[in-house]
């Protein structure tokens, strides 16, 4: 079940998959996000964190949550390095430099059988490059909350 679904999270990546994240997200999903305390639960606030990270990060991740069109002229250098597939569920290694900084993380992700994501975790290190999110990241999350 995990590979369609990945094979369908590179596609939106890229601006291929036309219905974008609600093509992929479950309406219950969580967000784990390495800059809030707290889990993020639901489809909206999910794509707003998704579309903040795009818009921080860069890189061959999307420009729009909403219309799966890519940016690769963002702020960073965005790009999965590495995948580990197992069941449903699947870790994707990526980096990225914002701000001067080397990113290195990993996206945790979980799909139910339907081939909907219920869990999207994110790691990220080193610290600096965690200061460094959640400051972007939380002006980007205003801005965006904003308009």
């Amino acid at each position: 079940m995990i590979e369609q679904f990945i094979e369908n999270w590179h596609k939106y990546l890229k601006g291929q998959l036309p219905g974008g994240l609600d093509e992929l997200l479950a309406e219950d999903v969580i967000f784990y996000s390495p800059v809030v305390y707290t889990p993020q639960e639901g489809r909206e606030i999910t794509k707003l964190y998704l579309a903040a990270a795009a818009s921080t990060f860069g890189g061959d991740g999307p420009k729009d949550a909403g219309s799966g069109a890519t940016d690769s002229s963002g702020p960073g250098s965005f790009h999965y390095t590495k995948q580990i597939l197992s069941g449903n569920q699947a870790v994707l290694e990526f980096e990225s430099s914002v701000g001067g900084k080397y990113i290195n993380g990993v996206d945790i992700l979980e799909c139910n059988d339907d081939g909907l994501l219920t869990e999207f975790r994110v790691m990220v290190r080193p610290l600096q490059a965690v200061n460094m999110l959640h400051q972007q990241m939380g002006a980007m999350l205003k801005k965006m909350q904003a308009a």
